[in-house]
């Protein structure tokens, strides 16, 4: 199992002479390191263990003034090499270095006591019961990078740390922390994968700035890979990036399974008081942020755009580390909601879905918040509603239920002749209304939706409709100004509609379409003569012909349509 341990410890313990000792590289390649006898940056080497497995092992800084480099080596790691000097002791980077690891959740690991050639053996045991009683539960191993006293001791130490293995079935993700442009290779990025893998070939994206890059190669110390997997420092090919368009704090991923967010939803876990501006460390990236909290959560509001997974840690700092938290939600709304990040922290699968989903949304959509692993976000979406390829809460679908009932109420109360509401004023136009709309429990008639059982009726417009068909008896054709009443009456087959805002009795409609084969040439005035009416009738009734398909105008001559 791929595994990457980082160091820590106070300047001057130790760190880099014992990684030199361990694994026979010089972390400290920077000019400035050599000349000043101090590491500033991350250094990188490979650690073979007497079991065989190779670790990856990273080295980081041991001043003050690089607790920002440190974190960003120490995220990600899998277990700790705690360095302290068996002359000095623990000191006040030994102390916050512990703090950041726990924050980081990398709470296993071994510490090794430096210099043990140093001093005599009364101090050296008192130095290993110091560190037996600062990191309780870790092995404690004297050592001299200089002469090579505990080393064979230290690699067994370290291969017998248990550690959980990464899911190798998570999206990949992997936070950059270096990078750099070989000539006639291009711009290669580093840093520990996180999870999934990375093949030459793959496609990924690198955010926040949201730029797709495909990877050309693969290395893993310095050696080339088919496939890299998690928990290993990695070695990645960009050919088509430019090296100012990469930097420490970007994070290549799978497309489409981590989002990218200026807040974060936490759970804090404080060293100190915690004020309202901090830096936040996620990942290799710091940022400017303000704390809004309620209790033991918060929410972070960033100045910068980050990635991250809910169960993601992250460092607060001021001046010195104040605390941490676990991430809840990576891509929350601006509102802290106590409730919902309970249910985020404490809730089964099944309880988180039903804290995050109430409107419509994918699967893929709540994928890409990277709340849960895929077949866990899987079987935790059947506990709610769906439409199609949709997921919605019941208390949403109870509201839209609701409000197309008191929709259609409304329009049967206001249109008793008409109580239909077109389908598509039900419901928002989105992806999911044609679905949704099978379950709001209405009548669907044609384009329309009806309350169960509710039909036209004419109520207190019978005497107006009485009175339309009797002067329909008497006269040729009448005005009709209430349009929900024409229709209404035509639907029920008691008149016919011509023109706007006409009617004629269904009897004259009849009798004009019975006379229209017998034309030997069908026009308006042959038309007029032959049924006995008006210009203004015989033309109506016409145009109506025309409209149901009965005949066809060419000029001012009209032909009967083929009948099917």
């Amino acid at each position: 199992m791929p595994l990457t341990v980082g160091t820590a410890g106070h300047i001057d313990h130790g760190k880099t002479w014992l990684v030199r000792a361990l694994t026979g590289k010089d972390t400290d390649r920077l000019p400035e390191e050599q000349a000043r006898g101090i590491s500033i940056d991350l250094g990188y080497a490979p650690l073979e263990l007497p079991d065989g497995r190779r670790m990856s092992l990273v080295d980081v800084p041991g001043h003050e003034r690089f607790v920002r480099t440190m974190i960003a080596g120490a995220t990600g790691i899998d277990l700790f090499l705690l360095v302290i000097d068996a002359q000095e002791g623990a000191r006040p980077q030994t102390l916050e270095h512990l703090a950041v690891l726990r924050l980081l959740g990398v709470d296993r690991g071994v510490v090794a006591v430096t210099k043990s050639d140093a001093v005599d053996e009364e101090t050296l045991e008192l130095a290993l019961e110091e560190a037996r009683e600062l990191v309780p539960g870790a092995e404690v191993v004297a050592v001299s990078a200089k002469t090579g006293a505990g080393l064979d001791e230290l690699r067994a130490a370290l291969a017998r740390v248990p550690v959980e293995t990464r899911d190798a079935s998570a999206a990949t993700r992997l936070y950059v922390d270096r990078v750099f442009t070989l000539q006639g290779v291009g711009t290669i990025a580093t840093g520990t994968l996180w999870s999934g893998t990375i093949a030459a070939g793959d496609t990924l994206r690198v955010e926040p700035r949201g730029k797709a890059v495909r990877v050309r190669s693969v290395q893993v110390h310095d050696s080339p890979v088919e496939t890299a997997e998690a928990g290993q420092r990695v070695a990645v090919n960009l050919p088509a990036v430019e090296r100012r368009d990469l930097a420490r704090g970007d994070v290549l991923v799978e497309p489409g399974h981590y989002p990218v967010s200026y807040r974060l939803d936490v759970r804090l876990e404080p060293l100190a008081e915690i004020p309202a501006a901090v830096t936040v460390h996620v990942g290799t990236k710091a940022v400017a942020a303000r704390v809004v909290r309620d209790g033991d959560y918060a929410q972070l509001r960033l100045q910068e755009a980050v990635v991250a997974a809910r169960g993601d840690h992250v460092v607060l700092r001021t001046d010195t580390t104040v605390g941490g938290g676990v991430v809840l939600d990576p891509a929350p709304a601006r509102k802290l909601e106590r409730a919902r990040l309970a249910a985020l922290d404490q809730g089964t699968p099944e309880e988180i879905v039903r804290a995050l989903v109430h409107e419509p949304v994918t699967m893929e959509a709540l994928q890409a918040r990277g709340l849960l692993p895929p077949q866990e976000l899987a079987r935790a979406l059947t506990s709610l509603r769906s439409a199609g390829d949709h997921y919605f809460s019941q208390e949403w679908l109870d509201a839209q239920q609701a409000r197309a009932r008191d929709r259609l109420a409304v329009r049967a109360a206001s249109s008793p002749l008409d109580p239909g509401v077109p389908l598509a004023e039900l419901l928002p136009n989105e992806p999911w209304a044609p679905e949704v709309l099978n379950l709001l429990e209405v009548e669907r008639r044609g384009a329309k939706a009806y309350l169960p059982g509710a039909t036209a009726a004419l109520g207190e417009q019978a005497d107006a409709a009485a009175e339309l068909e009797a002067q329909l008896a008497q006269e040729e054709i009448a005005k009709v100004d209430d349009k929900e009443l024409a229709a209404f009456l035509e639907g029920e087959g008691r008149i016919r509609r011509v023109g706007d805002g006409f009617a004629v009795s269904v009897a004259l409609y009849d009798r004009g379409r019975e006379l229209l084969p017998t034309l030997q040439a069908i026009t308006l005035a042959s038309f007029r003569d032959a049924l006995g009416v008006g210009r203004r009738t015989a033309q109506l009734l016409l145009e109506r012909y025309d409209a149901d398909g009965l005949t066809l105008r060419r000029g001012e001559v009209r032909t009967l349509r083929r009948q099917r």
